[in-house]
């Protein structure tokens, strides 16, 4: 089948883009060929749902178009997932993934709910929505739900105080948003804003919209406002805000009367140990024999302790899951393939570093920051971190020994930046520090800072994993042989950020980039002073996000100049100048050592019901872009029968 094809302008340069309209199986063609779910017999026979060609879009998005090596399959089942807390349920939108636009698997935005969209100079964002698109209650979804979101919604005060998402802010400006008719949506900004379509695209996405029909009984521009703030004290609000936020809340699918468009819909009020997800009548997918998405019925969520997931994984009560499994459940899971009929399979991490260290640049500690804002010394520490033995000792040899930088197989990546002062060099380590004059030592051999201190360094941790804890005694017994000698000291999450954001954490561990698979129009602001969770620079990462309100003003030249190259991507239209910007912030990020990358590439053990289908034997398993399954659909995956899977 040939493929129709949209162009758009995205950065300033010209692509083909494929509109997955599914012109073939338009309206008519479903009604004569497409069998409808079992599922949906009782409803369809009282008139409670109107057939399926009533209920898709009149072009509905066909995933034969999208996928690679789609497996057409046949409707039922359900799909037994485990989660460690109730809040986990959210990963019904990450794993979901109905987006506006969305990540396919090349990494490459395609039209997701919207028929297609035109982008020109990453100024003006134009959307076509799909007709006869609609909620999962039976609403349909239009323009109007888009402008309710932004009139009604992002710019009242009550629900936003502080205005609009800060994702629609470039250079304090919001955009201009139109609404020409009930099927295009425009959103334009005086400058260019690369982050909008990724933000679209996010797990956790940007919602630009909101089932008007349904919220508008919350609000007091449509409603009541005395029986709504009666309402809001029964439901235990201060407010009817926080009583039309309770009930708006899309990503936390805590109310499981809220219409959605995605695959499954909540139908468990939290809190709940199993939650039943069932499938949206009004999903806007299909195949190429014209059955509607998902193939799937229900998805079941089970909530236990998370400490038990392995165990129960392996005891194959989850049909997929990724979630709370790490490597070091490996050899456990494959035990219990062939016993408890599921497939362990190893997908990659996409983190630059699995594990990286973080020099604190803006330690209280002055002469600690000193210390480590010399270059000759974050260079030595990482010549004096032993990969290789890390690797063998604690994944089994299975990861790439690496700087935290991009993957192998990344566009970006080059070898020497993969191996710039992360190949392990005792004595090249020993001459930087005795360089920078740190020659003095105590009794036990370490060498003394400049305040007559022994070189001592408390390294902090979330304390979420025995696998930093392995990864710390293995540095502690090499950074000795340096003459510096190193602690741990594990605390809840929030104690650590806080330890970290205060200047009081001299080094933590974490994971390291977060998107190791990047291309020229994503952001490249991970590598530049950004954000206050950037643990080498909090407090330069304050300062850029509050707008120089709070924070520290980044003072190192060589930081300077990342935040310069980042704000030259943003503005940048030009396609080989965003691929030169990336390819110098990646130069300095390495050359800097800014942080310590040990490993990249970690296989993660994804299990897998043998009788699965379409779940890809190999891939990312990543929170961003990937958002984990998302990409890659769960609503085409589907179960075979014992005499197909023969």
């Amino acid at each position: 089948m040939s493929r129709p094809a949209n162009f758009f302008l995205l950065s300033g340069i010209i692509f083909c883009a494929h509109i997955l309209n599914a012109s073939v199986l338009n309206a008519g063609a479903l009604s004569a060929e497409s069998p409808e779910p079992d599922y949906f017999s009782e409803q369809l026979a009282s008139g409670k749902l109107p057939p399926m060609a009533q209920r898709v879009p009149e072009n509905p998005l066909l995933m034969d178009e999208t996928m690679n090596n789609l497996m057409p399959g046949t409707y039922g089942g359900k799909m037994n997932l485990l989660m460690g807390k109730d809040k986990d349920i959210r990963r019904m939108v990450v794993y979901g993934y109905s987006r506006i636009v969305g990540y396919n698997e090349s990494l490459e935005l395609i039209p997701d709910i919207v028929e297609s969209f035109e982008v020109h100079d990453n100024k003006e964002f134009i959307f076509h929505l799909r007709k006869g698109h609609r909620w999962s209650d039976g609403a349909p979804l239009t323009s109007e739900d888009f402008k309710y979101y932004w009139e009604d919604v992002a710019n009242n005060p009550e629900l936003n105080p502080f205005g609009p998402s800060k994702k629609l802010l470039i250079d304090e400006q919001l955009p201009v948003v139109e609404f020409p008719d009930a099927y295009t949506v425009i959103y334009r900004w005086q400058q260019p804003n690369p982050y909008f379509l990724p933000a679209l695209a996010a797990p956790s996405p940007l919602f630009i919209y909101q089932p008007k029909h349904y919220l508008t009984k919350f609000h007091p521009r449509y409603a009541d406002p005395q029986k709504l703030e009666a309402q809001a004290k029964q439901s235990g609000k201060r407010n009817w805000a926080g009583y039309y936020l309770k009930k708006a809340r899309q990503y936390k699918l805590t109310n499981p009367k809220l219409p959605s468009l995605q695959p499954w819909v909540n139908t468990t009020k939290p809190p709940a140990e199993r939650y039943v997800f069932k499938r949206n009548p009004y999903f806007h997918r299909v195949d190429v024999n014209g059955l509607q998405m998902p193939y799937i019925d229900e998805v079941i969520i089970n909530i236990v302790s998370s400490s038990l997931i392995p165990a129960k994984s392996g005891a194959g009560e989850s049909d997929l899951q990724g979630h709370y499994l790490r490597l070091d459940n490996y050899t456990f899971l494959k035990e219990g393939e062939k016993r408890n009929d599921y497939d362990v399979r190893l997908w990659r991490n996409i983190n630059g570093a699995h594990k990286a260290l973080y020099p604190n640049l803006n330690s209280s500690d002055l002469v600690w920051r000193e210390l480590v804002r010399d270059t000759r010394f974050r260079r030595a520490l990482s010549l004096g971190v032993d990969r290789h033995e890390i690797n063998q000792a604690v994944y089994f040899g299975l990861t790439n020994e690496s700087n935290n930088t991009v993957l192998p197989d990344s566009k970006f990546h080059n070898i020497d930046l993969q191996r710039r002062w992360a190949v392990y060099d005792p004595e090249r380590a020993n001459r930087l520090l005795d360089e920078m004059g740190l020659t003095e030592r105590n009794s036990k051999g370490l060498r003394l800072r400049p305040d007559r201190k022994p070189l001592e360094i408390i390294i902090h941790s979330a304390g979420e994993s025995t696998e930093e804890t392995d990864i710390l005694e293995l540095i502690h017994d090499s950074w000795l042989k340096l003459g510096i000698k190193i602690y741990s000291k594990p605390s809840q999450r929030q104690v650590f950020r806080e330890r970290i954001f205060s200047g009081e954490a001299m080094m933590s561990i974490w994971s390291g980039i977060e998107n190791g698979l990047p291309t020229a129009d994503m952001s490249p602001a991970e590598l530049a002073p950004t954000r206050q969770d950037q643990y080498q620079w909090p407090k330069w990462g304050q300062y850029y996000e509050t707008k120089g309100e709070i924070g520290e003003t980044p003072d190192m030249k060589e930081v300077q100049e990342l935040f310069e190259l980042n704000q030259s991507w943003r503005r940048s239209i030009d396609l080989s100048e965003r691929e030169q910007i990336w390819t110098k912030m990646l130069k300095n990020f390495c050359e800097q050592v800014y942080s310590i990358g040990i490993v990249n590439s970690v296989p993660q053990p994804i299990v897998v019901n043998r009788l699965l289908r379409n779940v890809p034997e190999k891939a990312i398993y990543a929170w961003s872009p990937t958002s984990y399954f998302g990409v890659y659909h769960p609503d085409i995956f589907w179960f075979a029968t014992e005499q197909q899977a023969k």
